[in-house]
């Protein structure tokens, strides 16, 4: 399946350009810019774009992924970056639409010229630009460390555009599944949001058990967008006709924490597990809150897979730095919703912090000359890169992963942390 191939975005680019225009073109007629003016900007700073959704319901990774790793690019500005080069990352609400992040993407390349595109957040907005980077291929337009495991990022043709530091949601639901038919809970179903990212779960779950020669038992879509007032009654309904003894929910944080709550309402006890991307932090406080207000059980067998180590591992330096900064880190994007109150440390903004150390040393070791065409060079001269977890990172000409680990997490007085026992959750 190929979202926009280059057949039409020709034709899709143009339109854009068009709309743009026209937008300015409005504004100035009536004495105002469509974009605000820009301070000239310093000449050793590297600019980057990123597009995330900073509103509605999936607002919170966005801000929080942000939070991340500006706590680590503050700090390295504040001590004068890399040969004097500095880092800076204009962010752009895509409210975790298509259209919308398509075409801040268009501006970061057109207008804005940024260095590279970094940290972009969801699987359907951005394989949705993937074609774009093919289409700017000569200009050198790379994608570094989205928030995404999906595998278009990682495979041809666009893989070659594409950095990633996360491990695939394919190697999560792979986890997720060995380890729950290890513990004899064989008959699993899928949740899944309907689009590239909750596809892209299912199709993991589906051949990660078809490995077992095991078939998925049952499963239910929903549309992206869902809130957490939703009701999936209906969707928990269908999915236990099977009598599944697991499900795995490919979602937000919010359509997670709402089919937890129907299927615990509806007296169905067994384990429930959700990928990275859920935000399993934001996930437990809505759930937690509606325990709260209506006196039942909603976070006992809750399993997360996870990208990153545990923020409270204090014995990883790189947990400690993380900490050490987010506590000295008090911004928001101006993109977020008033009044939104910062988490002070989530596995977001530690997956977000990393994604600014390897920044860093990127720009580091280009420091001499950073130049576009030279990204891939920089990249792929990271060998067993250390940090802080644990875990070193390494890219190579064939190899735009980082990171293959993945973390399992359970709650245990009210905080996900790491699942020591799987024992605990046999039938």
């Amino acid at each position: 399946m190929h979202f926009l191939l280059t057949d039409g975005i020709d034709l899709i680019v143009s339109k854009i350009r068009q709309l743009l225009f026209s937008c300015a073109l409005c504004a100035a007629l009536v004495g105002l810019s469509a974009y605000p003016a820009q301070c000239e900007k310093p000449a050793k700073e590297l600019v980057f774009g990123m597009s995330a959704a900073f509103t509605g319901a999936t607002g919170e990774l966005g801000i929080e992924f942000y939070r991340g790793f500006m706590a680590y690019i503050d700090q390295f500005n504040a001590q004068g970056g890399a040969g004097g080069w500095t880092i800076r990352v204009e962010p752009a609400n895509d409210g975790y639409n298509l259209i919308p992040c398509f075409r801040n993407t268009l501006k970061f390349i057109e207008d804005d010229e940024v260095f590279a595109l970094f940290s972009y957040v969801g699987t359907p907005t951005t394989t949705h630009i993937l074609p774009l980077l093919q289409k700017y291929e000569d200009r050198h337009v790379y994608l570094l460390f989205p928030f995404t495991g999906a595998m278009p990022l990682r495979a041809a043709p666009f893989g070659r555009y594409v950095y990633n530091l996360r491990a695939s949601y394919f190697q999560e639901t792979a986890g997720l599944v060995d380890h729950l038919v290890g513990i004899g809970r064989s008959r699993i179903a899928v949740f899944y949001q309907s689009d590239a990212y909750g596809r892209t779960g299912w199709d993991g779950v589906r051949r990660a058990l078809r490995r077992h020669g095991l078939p998925l038992v049952s499963e239910a879509a929903y549309q992206r967008g869902a809130s957490f007032d939703q009701d999936f009654g209906r969707e928990v309904k269908h999915i236990m006709a099977a009598e599944p003894d697991a499900v795995i929910v490919v979602g937000t944080y919010a359509s997670q924490a709402a089919f937890v709550r129907n299927l615990r309402d509806a007296g169905y006890a067994i384990p429930v597990a959700g990928l990275s991307f859920a935000d399993s932090d934001k996930m437990l406080e809505l759930l937690m809150r509606a325990e709260r207000e209506t006196g039942r059980g909603y976070t006992s067998g809750l399993i997360n897979s996870q990208v990153v180590p545990s923020y409270e591992d204090t014995s990883l330096p790189g947990v400690r730095r993380y900490r050490e900064l987010m506590d000295a880190y008090a911004g928001i994007p101006d993109l977020s919703e008033q009044g939104y109150k910062p988490r002070r440390f989530s596995f977001v903004s530690f997956e977000g912090f990393l994604n600014g150390v390897l920044l860093g040393e990127m720009v580091r070791r280009m420091a001499d000359n950073p130049t576009r065409e030279r990204i891939p060079e920089v990249l792929e001269s990271i060998r067993d890169f250390d940090l802080g977890i644990g875990v070193n990172v390494t890219f190579g000409p064939g190899d735009h992963q980082g990171l293959d680990v993945v973390y399992y997490t359970t709650v245990v007085e009210g905080r996900f942390q790491p699942l020591a026992d799987w024992e605990g959750l046999r039938p």
